[in-house]
């Protein structure tokens, strides 16, 4: 009998999570399809005076004002050059529309729910909030992500009077 890959699927009747992959300083991370709107090359983000450290400024998507937060500096890490991996991935938290940038979109996955566990204790309570579950794919490990606690409501909201 052959046995199934991690990251294969196992069988047709396991559920499996639709999730677009994006890196962010080496790592790989995942988020459900269904919380992305769409996903940008590089846009001209204009810089607001006074905005948090980790929002980089907005962008006019289309005749709307967008703001775009910098995962990288959202996680703590240090700003590095943007280049033609760079990329913004529009998804919308609690009614606003929010750009996050990260260093390049990987794939779109389909993977089931059998290989994934919940994250490690150490992480501490803060990233352990906005982290769901570790993915074991058959080369690598994928962070889940749940974007709409990487920003805590009162920092969303604030987001909307940057945006408007």
């Amino acid at each position: 009998m052959e046995q199934a890959k991690p990251g294969a699927v196992k069988g047709a009747n396991e559920e499996l999570l639709q999730l677009v992959s994006f890196s962010v300083g080496g790592e790989e991370f995942g988020v459900d399809i269904l919380k992305v709107q769409e996903i940008n090359r590089m846009l001209n983000v204009t810089h607001v005076p006074n905005a948090p450290d980790y929002v980089d400024g907005v962008i006019n998507l289309r005749g709307r004002v967008i703001p775009v937060v910098n995962i990288r500096r959202r996680f703590g890490m240090d700003r590095r050059e943007l280049d033609k991996s760079t990329r913004i991935v529009v998804v919308e938290l609690a009614g606003q529309v929010v750009g996050f940038l990260v260093d390049g979109v990987r794939e779109v996955l389909r993977i089931p729910k059998s290989i994934i566990e919940p994250p490690p204790a150490l992480l501490g309570a803060r990233k352990g909030d906005y982290i769901t579950a570790v993915g074991k794919l058959e080369d690598r490990l994928l962070i889940l992500l749940d974007l709409e606690r990487i920003l805590s409501m009162d920092e969303t909201e604030s987001l909307q009077s940057i945006a408007v």
